[in-house]
């Protein structure tokens, strides 16, 4: 029994810190500039930025997921139950697995969220599906899920979200930061894969339900690599100085002799 309550004891307490986080996390949001002029004027910055890099068009995915039923109810399902049930799922098996790989893995994950969360309080910013000439793919499908009319909020709980939080993207972010933590963690070829298609899809999915721009992506995965290399940087050993070197041994007599 004492054995037991000595595992279970440090497992409750990362649970219950990582709920605090989450929940303070997600109440914050809802105290950005709810601004939306702003937040599309924004929007449409980006657009014009994603045009001069020469980036993908984000209206071609969403084409697809609105022209495909199943297609588009995919990612909606993806968008809205994964994002939660995958990094918490990561996060208790890096904790059972491996402390090593645990601390600094939800350390870069902290630090990322919290930059992530300055944007969203200081810039907020429309996604696609505010803006002319695209599909609120969600809002399509509303009927077939949980979700309800507002980003993915469960349907009555709209007003507890802020949907000028696109830039950055954090699904996505999260998303890279999976892969990170599957491919520390694990050498199982299977595992790792699992992990670069789940950020990959995540990446596309964001795009495709009108969500998040190209450019969010680039910079909420930036974001948490950033932070990744922040807290698994190996500390320099420093050269070894000797400050009073031994003089060199003189032969003995007999070695003398000998030689």
């Amino acid at each position: 029994m004492d054995r037991f309550r000595t595992r279970l004891a440090p497992a409750l307490r990362e649970l219950t810190i990582i709920g605090i986080l989450y929940v303070g996390y997600s109440a914050a949001r809802t105290l950005a500039d709810g601004n939306l002029p702003k937040a599309l004027s924004r929007a449409i910055d980006l657009e014009r930025i994603e045009r001069s890099l020469h980036l993908p068009g984000e209206q071609r995915l969403n084409r697809l997921a609105t022209m495909h039923g199943w297609l588009g109810l995919a990612a909606d399902y993806w968008y809205a139950s994964l994002h939660y049930i995958v990094t918490a799922g990561v996060l208790l098996w890096l904790f059972r697995r491996s402390r090593d790989v645990y601390v600094p893995a939800r350390r870069a994950l902290a630090i990322a969220t919290a930059i992530a969360l300055g944007f969203y309080l200081t810039m907020p910013t429309a996604p696609p599906r505010m803006v002319i000439g695209f599909t609120d793919v969600m809002a399509l499908h509303a009927n077939s899920g949980w979700w309800g009319t507002d980003a993915s909020a469960p349907k009555g709980l709209g007003g507890m979200t802020n949907e000028l939080a696109a830039f950055p993207s954090m699904h996505a972010g999260w998303a890279l930061w999976v892969a990170l933590a599957i491919w520390s963690a694990t050498r199982s070829r299977v595992l790792r894969t699992i992990g670069v298609v789940y950020a990959i899809g995540t990446a596309l999915v964001v795009v495709a339900t009108a969500n998040h721009w190209a450019i969010d992506v680039i910079i909420g995965q930036a974001i948490i690599l950033g932070s990744w290399l922040a807290t698994h940087r190996r500390p320099r050993t420093a050269p070894v100085t000797v400050l009073f070197p031994r003089p060199p041994r003189r032969p003995s007599v007999g070695e003398a002799e000998a030689a």
